[in-house]
């Protein structure tokens, strides 16, 4: 159905008058995790889009498209809106391959983990620093490991061997028997340079598409900001108004700087840097080998050359380190400036380098051959050692700032962000291992490479089998904390029996249904538990990689061979772990690929893909720019404008905010991006929401109690309802003195026990969905609505009921 009219544009609203009362009532609904159509938020089939596009927009009931133009029709129950943004995580099949990039994801999401700081400018910059370095070292060793398949594996080894290429009848042009002009080693390796080139381009056409589709959204115009300048101060509403006064707070924290959602400076800085970082990992590849050659031999090719080469790979290197950590992200101003030509220029440098490089290598040595593997394994380890330095300074750093401003519900003391950024080295590295292994292995046939039992090819670098290893004992460490959560939960669940049949009293007891509902309880209790989970996989995989480094750089065998005399069960023990860890890595890859595959064809499993995005890129890029897009740069935005310029346009008008699970953390964004005299005039309505409980406890900067309080003190009113039974949503603890009253809950779930007379057949137990059909939705959203203003007066033609609004759920 065409869109009705819209409003007028919303790209630079003026700042509302102070609320006059009675007006239109608008509930602006914004639905979770896993998406929803507008027919479902709004419980009517027909609807009609208000503004926006295919990809986000608010829609309406048909009936309400000039819902403003008639307030006695909504005496009793707001305008409903509903805003949908599901196309910008799960609408098209091509996004279920972002799932290769989870590393990239996982490290972004670091650097928002910082603990709170106060008066820390530096070592605010050095956490940031160090992130943006972690995430530089990922992008070598992806490019590192494109380059392993390709130059080491393919070009260098089995075309190499007679054996290997015989078999794989397509390297033909390559093998060294062919004797053609394409079988010279450095000539090979210049043409296998291609593949992990076209990678890294990838990447960087990837980058600068979704920027454009996604976070080239300009925020709110409104008053920049300097860096020392301190925020102005909000006023106080609500009913505790006046009687209690309170301290100032921050009107805008983070979320609410104009540059928040802005950051087109940084993106474009990071992606110049880290697509040069990938072309100079492939140079430094091909002219490497040939240097190396020179280096050894009288042969053709002049050895200055190749020092030259080297040389201005290793400045062009410099360079990059130096742009990833001389700026990070500027957010009090909207940084619309463009980079200077050294950044610009910085990937067009590194890929003429890279070309010089290709030259150089395919320069003719005709005594040059191939045998065992290419030297990269130095630089696998001291990749792999770097990143774990890189990640307990960044420990070291966390934990400071954590001991300044200590804050009780703050994961791990701090260490939450350093304990993701070795998971997404952990991820990489097992990424690499399992491509490596797997095409080796596919490769030399009936061998096992490595072994040195009827092996055509030396296999990849041995670092690999090392890591590849230590998975079985990581999996084994597991079920330690494993086992301890599952008996918890069950101590939890029997405790939990007669507290649930004391709240459902009088009712008589029924074992089967009071031990549903404690095992669902428990179940969801379980998500405070992964902090815990997530520390000790983190602190295992950074022992257990030092173990890796350290077994492959004493031994420089694999662990099935550096075993050899060690004793039987030694022996067996680590040829079972090195096969195990070998085929679980792999397994693991294969998994992505073909989840991937099967998303690009089922609709279904593409939307199951789309709600893992959902929450993993909630926040901007700042420290990987080829980590998927972030959907509230365009999203955020869109609902901030939204409720300026409805405000704007209604002067007497009450709004009401709606959102549930993630969507509440969009709306809470939205809410700190509008102007100060818009904010008092909006009530927030929050239901199954992670404000707390999971944003304010992994990303305390942004979302801790100090922030949330800020956010209450400067909206008119808010409500929170949140259940026991729910794993996601909680209380969002408000600490003021008097209590605010913002948590309402846990609210009774199942709504009855048994079958009663006005309802016969059992209720369900609703988690984390379906909030509006608890009666209590209804009453709080009438609070809210009370608080903002008188309803409009009755007048002769009611408007037919509708029992709720309509409906946010995902």
């Amino acid at each position: 159905m065409a869109p009705a009219t819209p409003p007028p544009p919303s790209a630079s609203p003026p700042a509302t008058e102070p609320p006059q009362h009675s007006g239109t009532a608008l509930e602006l609904l914004v639905h979770g995790v896993g998406g929803a159509t507008p027919q479902e938020m709004l419980d009517d089939p027909r609807t009609v889009r208000v503004t926006g596009d295919t990809t986000a927009a608010v829609y309406r009931r048909t009936e309400d498209a000039h819902g403003e133009k008639h307030p006695e029709r909504y005496r009793d129950e707001p305008v409903a809106e509903a805003y949908c943004w599901s196309g910008l995580t799960s609408g098209n099949a091509s996004r279920a391959l972002w799932l290769l990039l989870l590393p990239f994801m996982v490290v972004n999401l670091a650097h928002w983990m910082r603990p709170t700081a106060t008066g820390r400018t530096r070592a605010v910059r050095l956490y940031g620093v160090l992130v943006r370095l972690v995430a530089l070292s990922l992008t070598v060793l992806l490019t590192a490991a494109a380059c392993e398949v390709a130059l080491d594996l393919l070009a260098w080894q089995c075309a190499g061997a007679d054996a290997c290429a015989e078999r794989r009848s397509w390297l033909g042009f390559l093998s060294e028997r062919q004797g053609g002009w394409w079988s010279q080693p450095g000539r090979r390796l210049a043409l296998a340079a291609v593949v992990p080139a076209a990678l890294v381009g990838l990447l960087w056409y990837l980058s600068n598409r979704t920027w454009s589709a996604y976070e080239s959204q300009r925020p709110l115009d409104g008053e920049d900001f300097a860096e020392d300048e301190s925020f102005g101060v909000v006023a106080d509403h609500g009913p505790d108004a006046g009687d209690h006064p309170r301290p100032p707070v921050p009107v805008r924290p983070a979320l609410g700087r104009p540059g928040f959602w802005y950051g087109r400076r940084i993106v474009a800085r990071l992606r110049a840097a880290h697509t040069a970082a990938g072309f100079l990992t492939v140079a430094a590849a091909v002219a490497g080998a040939a240097a190396r050659y020179d280096r050894g031999t009288e042969g053709p090719v002049p050895r200055f050359i190749g020092a030259a080469v080297e040389g201005g790979i290793v400045l062009c290197a410099l360079v990059v380190v130096w742009v990833v950590c001389r700026r990070g992200r500027s957010e009090r101003t909207r940084d619309t400036r463009l980079d200077g030509a050294l950044i610009s220029y910085l990937p067009g440098s590194a890929l003429v380098l890279l070309g010089l490089a290709v030259l150089y290598a395919s320069w003719s040595r005709p005594d040059w051959q191939s045998s065992g593997a290419l030297p990269v394994e130095t630089a696998f380890r001291f990749l792999t050692l770097g990143q774990g330095v890189l990640v307990v300074a960044l420990a070291v750093v966390a934990l400071g700032l954590y001991r300044r401003v200590p804050e009780p519900r703050t994961v791990l003391y701090g260490l939450g962000g350093p304990a993701v950024a070795m998971l997404a080295c952990a991820l990489g590295g097992v990424m690499t291992g399992g491509v490596a292994q797997r095409v080796a292995d596919w490769l030399d046939g009936p061998g096992t490479p490595g072994m040195g039992r009827s092996s055509d090819i030396a296999g990849p670098p041995v670092l690999l089998s090392w890591q590849a290893s230590v998975i079985p004992v990581l999996l084994l460490l597991l079920l330690v904390p494993v086992l301890v959560l599952v008996v918890r939960t069950a101590r939890t669940a029997r405790r939990l029996g007669p507290v649930i049949e004391a709240e459902y009293a009088p009712e008589p007891p029924d074992e089967g249904r009071t031990r549903r509902i404690a095992r669902i309880r428990a179940a969801a209790a379980l998500t405070d538990s992964a902090p815990w989970i997530i520390g000790v996989v983190s602190t295992a995989s950074l022992l257990l990689g030092a173990v890796a480094i350290a077994g492959s750089w004493y031994s420089e065998q694999v662990p099935g061979r550096a075993a050899d005399g060690s004793g039987p069960l030694l022996e067996s023990f680590a040829d079972a772990a090195q096969a195990t860890g070998s085929w679980l890595i792999g397994f693991g890859f294969i998994l992505f690929v073909a989840g991937g595959r099967r998303a690009y064809k089922d609709a279904s499993a593409r939307r199951t893909i789309g709600i893992l995005w959902d929450v993993g890129t909630f926040w901007p890029r700042a420290a990987h720019p080829f980590a998927p897009p972030c959907y509230a740069e365009r999203a955020v935005p869109d609902l901030a404008s939204r409720m300026s310029a409805w405000t704007s346009t209604t002067p007497r008008g009450r709004l009401v905010i709606s959102g549930h699970s993630q969507g509440s953390v969009l709306a809470a964004s939205a809410v700190w991006q509008l102007p100060d005299a818009t904010r008092p005039r909006v009530a927030l309505l929050t239901y199954g929401s992670p404000l707390e409980r999971l944003y304010g406890r992994w990303f305390p900067a942004y979302f801790g109690s100090g922030p949330l309080l800020g956010l209450h003190r400067s909206v008119h009113c808010w409500r929170n309802l949140w259940r026991a039974t729910d794993p996601i949503g909680g209380p969002v603890r408000i600490c003021a003195d008097p209590d605010p009253g913002v948590d309402r809950g846990p609210l009774r779930d199942p709504l009855a026990y048994g079958r009663t007379t006005e309802l016969p057949l059992p209720e369900p137990i609703l988690g984390h969905s379906d909030y509006q059909a608890d009666p209590a939705f209804a009453d709080a959203r009438a609070d809210l609505l009370a608080e903002l203003g008188p309803h409009v007066p009755r007048q002769a033609e009611p408007r037919t009921q509708k029992g709720t609004s309509g409906r946010s759920s995902g």
